[in-house]
């Protein structure tokens, strides 16, 4: 691998429970390079989601540090993460998080007007459509089924074209078929823009799609393995 847009070294994460310090990830060291995508999997509480908040800067590592296209994210305080993230990260829930009171186009626009970005409403569009929602552009978040929402959450993890993409149990929330939908359409939105993506999922389909699969247990990487080729079609 050349130099990894992403990498882990010896990254720690201790939260404060009510009963003491509870070490939630116990010394991950790992490295993603440019273009690459990895599914994170393992058992619920293995530290899968915790992993993917380090890699984003929304959650501190407690030692450890974690580098991010040269920079290191540990260094960073909150305003100068939020600007990091900004420029260089999508970051898709599972839960949506699309701001109630914004139309689909709203908020899809919004973090490119934060980002001073002059054609926001051009690219938001234009993402909206490449996403099948052209015409849900004007409705409001509690007027778009589960499988819309998503879709729009992904359109506003694109619209800044970031270099690394990060998913968070993307199809945790929707049925079987809207999950493949969402699925066919991260990848596709993968390739279009080049980025990097990396995955938590319980899917093993959906990891499958990866180029390489990372287990985790106990808060540490238990296993990787390159995923097979998909089947042709």
């Amino acid at each position: 691998m050349s130099e990894p847009i992403l990498s882990l070294q010896d990254a720690r994460l201790v939260l404060e429970g009510n009963a003491g310090p509870i070490e939630i990830l116990r010394g991950i060291t790992l490295a993603v390079g440019a273009g690459e995508s990895v599914g994170l999997v393992g058992p619920s509480g293995s530290g899968k989601s915790s992993l993917l908040m380090l890699m984003g800067g929304l959650e501190r590592a407690s030692s450890g540090r974690v580098i991010v296209q040269g920079q290191d994210l540990t260094a960073m305080d909150e305003d100068a993460l939020a600007r990091f993230r900004r420029g260089n990260m999508g970051i898709v829930f599972q839960s949506f998080h699309l701001i109630a009171t914004m139309t689909a186009l709203e908020n899809v626009a919004l973090p490119l007007e934060l980002a001073g970005i002059p054609d926001a409403f051009a690219r938001a569009a234009a993402e909206l459509e490449a996403m099948g929602l052209g015409a849900r552009a004007d409705h409001y978040p509690a007027q778009l089924s589960g499988g819309e929402q998503q879709r729009v959450a992904l359109a506003r993890a694109a619209a800044p074209r970031p270099a690394i993409l990060l998913a968070d149990e993307p199809t945790g929330n929707l049925d079987g078929t809207t999950g493949e939908a969402i699925m066919e359409l991260l990848f596709a939105l993968r390739d279009r823009h080049g980025s990097t993506l990396i995955l938590v999922t319980h899917a093993p389909e959906l990891a499958e799609r990866c180029d390489r699969i990372v287990r985790l247990g106990d808060g540490l990487v238990t296993g990787e393995e390159t995923a097979a080729p998909a089947p042709a079609r």
